[in-house]
């Protein structure tokens, strides 16, 4: 699971991270999805990129 928020601004990110993925299984590239989502900030793109589904 996602966290809602970014843990460093406390920017709400959850809402972009199931568009995130569905973008990236079709093969875009992350920084393209990211400046089309609007997400500028490093913190904030660190919490997609890093992110390791434990959850089944």
């Amino acid at each position: 699971m996602i966290p809602i928020r970014c843990m460093s601004c406390g920017k709400p990110i959850s809402a972009y991270f199931k568009e995130y993925q569905q973008r990236i299984a079709d093969g875009e590239a992350s920084k393209a999805i990211f400046e089309d989502m609007k997400i500028k900030r490093y913190c904030c793109r660190r919490m997609f990129i890093s992110h390791v589904e434990t959850w089944e």
